[in-house]
C-alpha cells in the first residue's frame, strides 16, 4: 500500500499536508529514481497550474531537485499535457507537474512523468516512497561542490507547444471555417488560461472565452469540466456553435452542444473515433475506455463495427492498455481522452480540436453528432463496509446471486459494476439499465445488502 501517492499523484490540502519539507523528499527521491540509470546530471522540468500555493511546492521541489544534482527548467503555468510533451522533445530525463487538476485551491498536487511524457507507473512511485524513507536520502544523495543543480526559467516554452497544434491542425481547419463558427472556451481559470487563446488565435478559430482571469483561488471555482452550468448559460446566451470546458490542469475537457447540451467523455470518444475510423487513422478500429464507461458507448462501438476494451478507473490504466497493444485512441468519461498520435497523456486543447475538426469536416452540429451514442441512466451509491472486508464480495454467494439475477433480467441492456474504494471503507456499486427508478431501488437494494453481508 502506497503511503503518498493516490491513483493520480500525490494530492493533498498544500502547506499543511502537502508540506514544503516532504515535497522536498518526493524531488529528491524521484531525482534518483527517474534518474539512476542515466550518466549525466539529470535534467527535469516543472510545470504548474494557477492555484496561489503553486509557487511555494514549486520551490521547494527545485530545492529537492538542485540538492540532489539535477537540473531544473521551470516552465511557469503550464496545462499537464504541454509539460508532457515538452519533456519527450527536449529529451528531458523527467518532468514535474504541480496541480490538484480539478480540485478547489486550497489543495495542490505532484504528478511526476518519465523520460517518454507518460504518468510514472505504480511500482515506480512504490520506489520513490522507499528512497523517502531510507536513511540515504541526506546521505549518498546530496550533491556537494560542483555537483549541485542549478535552475533557469523557460516561459517561451510555452510557443513550442502552441507551434505543435498549428503544426497539426491549421492546414485541415482553414478549409472549412467560417466566419459564423464561433466556439464558447471556459478556462477554469486554471492552467489553459492562456495558452487556450494563443491556440485558438493561432488556428483562427474564432471564440469567447470565460473564467480566463486566475488570481490564485478562483481556479475550478464554480467553473471548468466540474461546473458546466456557466459555459451552457454562456453558449445559450451567445448563440455559439459548441462550448469547451478545460479543468484546471488543462489535460481535459467536455463540451456543450449549440442546444446547451453535454457532450460528456464516452461522446466525446465516438466522435473522434467516427472520424478517426473515416480516415483510416483508428488503430485496430478500437477504443479503450474504462469499466466506468457508459454501456451506450460500449453499445455505439458494437453497431459501428469497432472492438471495444475496458480497463480499470484510471487514465494511465488505459494509457497502458494502448501501450500494451498498439491502439492510439481512449479515454474516460470524465473527458480525458488520450490521442497517443499526438501525444502519450489526455490533452484537453488537443480534444477540443478534434471535436471541432469532426463539426466542420462532417459539416453537421454538436448535437447530431453528440446522438451517435445513447447514453444509459446510472446509478452510484456506496456501501460502507468492513474495511478488511472489501473485497469478499466476490465469495459471497448472496452477493453473488443477486448480482448475476440483476444482469441477466439486463439481458444486454443493462450491467452492475462493484468496486471497492480504494482509500475508504467502502464498495461502490454502479448500475446502469433503461429505468432511471428501477436501476435505483437496485442499487440501493444490492448495497444495503452488501453492508449487511461485509460488516
Amino acid at each position: 500500500m502506497r503511503k503518498y501517492f493516490g491513483t493520480d499523484g500525490i494530492r493533498r490540502i498544500a502547506n499543511s499536508e502537502l508540506t514544503p519539507e516532504l515535497v522536498y523528499k518526493v524531488a529528491k527521491a524521484g531525482a534518483y529514481v527517474l534518474s539512476k540509470h542515466s550518466d549525466h546530471a539529470p535534467n527535469i522540468l516543472i510545470g504548474r497550474d494557477t492555484r496561489i500555493s503553486g509557487t511555494l511546492i514549486e520551490s521547494a521541489m527545485v530545492a529537492g531537485f538542485l540538492s540532489y544534482g539535477a537540473n531544473v527548467k521551470l516552465l511557469g503555468v503550464m496545462p499537464t499535457p504541454a509539460v508532457a510533451y515538452l519533456t519527450r522533445k527536449l529529451k528531458a530525463d523527467a518532468s514535474v507537474v504541480i496541480s490538484a487538476s480539478h480540485n478547489t485551491y486550497e489543495f495542490n498536487g505532484v504528478k511526476y512523468f518519465s523520460n517518454k511524457g507518460t504518468k510514472i507507473p505504480d511500482n515506480i512511485e512504490e520506489e520513490i516512497e522507499e528512497v523517502m524513507e531510507s536513511e540515504k536520502l541526506n546521505d549518498e544523495l546530496t550533491a556537494v561542490n560542483d555537483k549541485i543543480g542549478v535552475s533557469e526559467y523557460s516561459l517561451d516554452l510555452i510557443d513550442e507547444y502552441v507551434y505543435f497544434f498549428r503544426k497539426n491542425f491549421e492546414d485541415n481547419l482553414e478549409k472549412y471555417l467560417t466566419d459564423d463558427f464561433i466556439v464558447g472556451l471556459d478556462t477554469a481559470n486554471g492552467a489553459t488560461y492562456d495558452v487556450a487563446e494563443k491556440v485558438f488565435k493561432t488556428l483562427g478559430i474564432k471564440y469567447k472565452i470565460i473564467n480566463n482571469k486566475p488570481n490564485g483561488v478562483n481556479i475550478n471555482d464554480g467553473c471548468g469540466s466540474t461546473h458546466l452550468e456557466g459555459l451552457k448559460k454562456f453558449v445559450l446566451e451567445n448563440n455559439l456553435n459548441l462550448g469547451i470546458a478545460y479543468d484546471g490542469d488543462g489535460d481535459r475537457c467536455l463540451a456543450i452542444d449549440e442546444n446547451g447540451n453535454e457532450i460528456d467523455g464516452d461522446k466525446i470518444l465516438a466522435i473522434i473515433s467516427r472520424m478517426l475510423k473515416r480516415k483510416g487513422k483508428l488503430n485496430k478500429d478500437t477504443i479503450v475506455a474504462t469499466v466506468m464507461s457508459n454501456l451506450g458507448l460500449n453499445k455505439y462501438a458494437k453497431e459501428n463495427d469497432l472492438e471495444f476494451f475496458q480497463t480499470q478507473v484510471g487514465d494511465r490504466y488505459v494509457l497502458e492498455k494502448m501501450l500494451q497493444d498498439g491502439y492510439n485512441l481512449g479515454g474516460e468519461q470524465s473527458g480525458h481522452v488520450i490521442l497517443l498520435d499526438y501525444n502519450p497523456t489526455g490533452d484537453g486543447i488537443l480534444t477540443s480540436l478534434m471535436i471541432i475538426q469532426a463539426i466542420l469536416e462532417e459539416n453537421k452540429k454538436a448535437s447530431e453528432l453528440a446522438n451517435l451514442v445513447k447514453l444509459y441512466p446510472q446509478v452510484l451509491i456506496n456501501a460502507k463496509v468492513n474495511a478488511n472486508k472489501k473485497y469478499a464480495y466476490k465469495e459471497d454467494v448472496d452477493i453473488k446471486n443477486a448480482i448475476d439475477k440483476l444482469e441477466k433480467e439486463f439481458d444486454g441492456n443493462g450491467r452492475v459494476l462493484i468496486r471497492p474504494s480504494g482509500t475508504e471503507p467502502l464498495v461502490r456499486v454502479m448500475i446502469e439499465g433503461e429505468n432511471q427508478d428501477y436501476i435505483t431501488k437496485k442499487a440501493e437494494e444490492i448495497a444495503k445488502l452488501i453492508e449487511t453481508k461485509l460488516q
